[in-house]
């Protein structure tokens, strides 16, 4: 079987990446910039991010195209890899 049938998504499609970390200077552009290398270009319009309560945790949320399940993977694998992300949903 290959990889495009172990999914349910139909490609392409648009996507949401869930990214959580420190609230610290610099995170969301390196966040867009992991992301940027995978796809065709990240929009501003498509970044969205979320301060915890307390102002010490953000998410940033990113919308893209995704064109494979072989793409996602390589972008989750480039954000779980990180020492800045804590979680990548």
């Amino acid at each position: 079987m290959d990889q495009e049938q172990e999914t349910l998504l139909k490609f392409p499609c648009d996507f949401p990446i869930k990214v959580m970390g420190k609230a610290e200077p610099g995170f969301e552009a390196m966040i867009v910039e992991l992301v940027s290398h995978h796809t065709s270009e990240v929009l501003e319009t498509t970044v969205n991010s979320r301060l915890s309560k307390g102002g010490k945790w953000v998410s940033i949320t990113i919308n893209l195209r995704a064109e494979s399940k072989d793409q996602l993977d390589a972008i989750y694998l480039d954000l779980s890899a990180h020492e800045k992300v804590v979680m990548a949903l």
